[in-house]
């Protein structure tokens, strides 16, 4: 069975170790008929995939050499290789071949639904699993093709996702403390998600703080207006009502 990883830099891994393609055009190719899977991947958007809008006049005799070097490096003695001609193009079958991103998926699905049934440190193990196939410098962000672009833009809102339904178990838990400065530095990556500075004015309002957890809102109100000319949305505003809750709030700059 081979496992294919590419929520990082893409490799395979088959017969107990790891292999990676060289080739960055390859690398490309690869990934594409990852995401596309069973659907397949036409010759004429493979090539928008690797050369962009301007492929060279070499492009079609190019990728049939990209293609070639591909099941080469896939291919097992004796069995057929997962890259088929599918027309108008190609297409790379799983079979009973394994993807980390599917293996993601469906840890956060389970612990999204462990989460809701207030199974908090067991969902918190389970969604902290499926954080764990994520290694960074994914290719996504490295090329501006449909088909990488639209899918890494999924991957990405897929793992916060992920974060916020980690934290949200362990806040359920009372690790209150222990998530303030985990969010701070959420934040200094992620300036224009809400809902990473929802999470921390409510952690901070739990551990007594709502004088930070108001500053916090003020500090989310000056970038998202700054950035992007947005108020805060009704989530934040209501965590912002909480933090002015508290009896005596006169300190607060």
């Amino acid at each position: 069975m081979v496992r294919y990883e590419i929520m990082g830099a893409p490799r395979v891994y088959d017969r107990g170790e790891y292999r990676t393609v060289s080739a960055h055009k390859i690398e490309i190719l690869l990934v594409a008929l990852i995401v596309r899977g069973e659907r397949g991947a036409s010759v004429e958007e493979l090539l928008v995939e690797i050369w962009g809008g301007c492929p060279p006049r070499s492009a079609h005799a190019a990728l049939h050499v990209y293609v070639s070097q591909l099941r080469k490096f896939l291919g097992r003695r004796g069995v057929r290789g997962p890259i088929v001609t599918r027309a108008p193009g190609y297409a790379l079958a799983l079979g009973g071949d394994t993807l980390d991103v599917r293996a993601f998926q469906a840890l956060m699905d389970r612990g999204r639904r462990q989460l809701r049934a207030g199974q908090h440190e067991v969902a918190a193990e389970t969604l902290q699993r499926a954080l764990d196939h994520w290694r960074g410098g994914a290719l996504f962000s490295q090329c501006d093709g449909p088909i990488l672009t639209s899918f890494g833009a999924w991957l990405e809102e897929a793992r916060l996702e992920c974060v916020e339904l980690l934290i949200e178990s362990k806040m359920a838990m009372g690790r209150y403390r222990e998530l303030v400065g985990f969010l701070t530095g959420l934040i200094d990556e992620y300036p224009l998600r809400e809902g990473f500075y929802r999470l921390l004015m409510t952690v901070l309002c739990r551990c007594e703080r709502r004088a930070d957890a108001v500053r916090v809102f003020r500090s989310a109100c000056r970038t998202l207006n700054d950035e992007l000319g947005l108020e805060p949305g009704r989530a934040l505003r209501e965590a912002h009502q909480v933090a002015l809750a508290a009896d005596d709030l006169s300190t607060v700059d």
